[in-house]
């Protein structure tokens, strides 16, 4: 063990210990909970910081080591993963229900006083920049006992430490709060849809129906974009892809670029200034509106651009109605593929839309475009809170 003294730079090694999750075999698996079995949590428990109990299988009791059994203050990491994204996310244990984790797992258990301390470092950036650095296997991506103990951080006094956590978990709860504001908005967004349409798939409000390819303009084909970028460019005409859409929002920032010739092979995709854009590779039936100052740019094969006959279907309503669930889940339903899942572009093209009339579209899009002021300012806030947190974060940890 270190001496404390003001602050020092100490591996996790010193103020914690690794424990492996449990190994089974499916025979080992109970149907349900009872006096044999208890609850084992995998890596897909772990999400945005926090453990839930959404999906969750039940082991064998004799499969399980006294240690272990999950303790409050344990933070539970996903160890190996396919995805260089997913592995080594983790969150912190408060909670008193008996359960245990799967060997895909481990449990980083700290000297009791640091707990919090330590549950805060693995929500850092400067945690899961040096593990995706460092956790890079053959065929999956692993982080081993060595990756965790190596782990250097800052730690001061214990009234210091205690203020770090107090600091950072009410700034936590204020960026939940926020997020949870942005989330009651779009449920709101979303019922206001129903009660105006209902479901667009069922239809039961008996609308006239077309399917996509009829309520488009003349000079939109319903096309793949290009399928080969040629290398990237540091300059050239921008090229959106999949990775581009994120919670319904263009990543401007992360547009790679082609030549001119290559995209000119493309023009029935070239973007001329208002468009929607829809995913039709990985995640399909992703969605954002481009404005204007994207006149010119171009797409990848996974984004098909759509411009819509306005008189008919407005590109907004267009929008939200390819976001309802319903009828969401069904054009991914329409999507084929083993290693690459992709929606063929004439099952795109007979999708059925509901088509109410214009102005019943629009007054549903002018109570979208209300909210989505409330949305922006909110946005403004969350941005300005989680700055702050990274700030203090890289004060603290970095």
């Amino acid at each position: 063990m270190f001496v404390e003294t003001k602050m020092q730079k100490v591996a996790i090694s010193n103020i914690a210990k690794q424990i492996r999750g449990v190994s089974y075999k499916p025979v080992d698996l109970h149907n349900d909970l009872n006096k044999d079995s208890v609850i084992l949590l995998r890596a897909n428990n772990i999400s945005d910081g926090k453990i839930n109990f959404d999906d969750v299988v039940y082991v064998d009791k004799k499969k399980v080591s006294s240690e272990q059994y999950l303790q409050k203050g344990d933070i539970l990491i996903c160890a190996s993963s396919g995805s260089k994204n997913l592995v080594g996310k983790a969150a912190s244990v408060s909670f008193d229900t008996k359960c245990t984790f799967g060997a895909f797992c481990k449990v980083i258990r700290p000297v009791s006083k640091y707990a919090n301390y330590l549950g805060i470092y693995f929500q850092s950036n400067i945690y899961r920049r040096t593990i995706s650095n460092v956790a890079i296997g053959a065929n999956i991506n692993n982080i081993r006992n060595e990756h965790i103990d190596s782990l250097e951080l800052s730690i001061y006094s214990d009234d210091k430490n205690n203020k770090i956590v107090s600091t950072l978990d009410k700034l936590q709860s204020i960026i939940t709060h926020i997020r949870t504001q942005l989330e009651k908005l779009d449920l709101l967004v979303k019922a206001r849809f129903v009660e105006m349409f209902g479901d667009p798939v069922s239809n039961p409000m008996g609308w006239k129906k077309k399917n996509l390819k009829d309520v488009v303009t003349d000079d939109c084909s319903i096309s793949y974009g290009i399928v080969q970028t040629g290398d990237e460019q540091k300059s050239g005409i921008p090229v959106f892809r999949p990775v581009d859409i994120v919670n319904h929002i263009p990543k401007l920032e992360e547009l790679k670029k082609t030549t001119k010739e290559i995209s000119d092979k493309y023009k029935r995709t070239i973007l001329k200034g208002r468009e929607l854009l829809i995913t039709v590779r990985a995640n399909i039936a992703d969605t954002c509106i481009i404005g204007e100052k994207f006149k010119g740019c171009n797409v990848g094969r996974g984004i098909v651009p759509i411009r819509t006959q306005e008189n008919t279907i407005l590109l907004e309503f267009l929008k939200n109605l390819l976001d309802n669930k319903h009828l969401n889940d069904e054009i991914k339903s329409k999507a084929k593929g083993i290693t690459l899942i992709q929606l063929n572009m004439e099952d795109l093209r007979i999708i059925e839309l509901i088509i109410p009339p214009i102005e019943l579209q629009k007054q549903y899009v002018s109570f979208v475009k209300q909210v989505d002021k409330s949305r922006t300012a909110i946005q403004n806030e969350l941005k300005k809170a989680q700055m702050l947190f990274d700030s203090l974060m890289q004060e603290y940890f970095g």
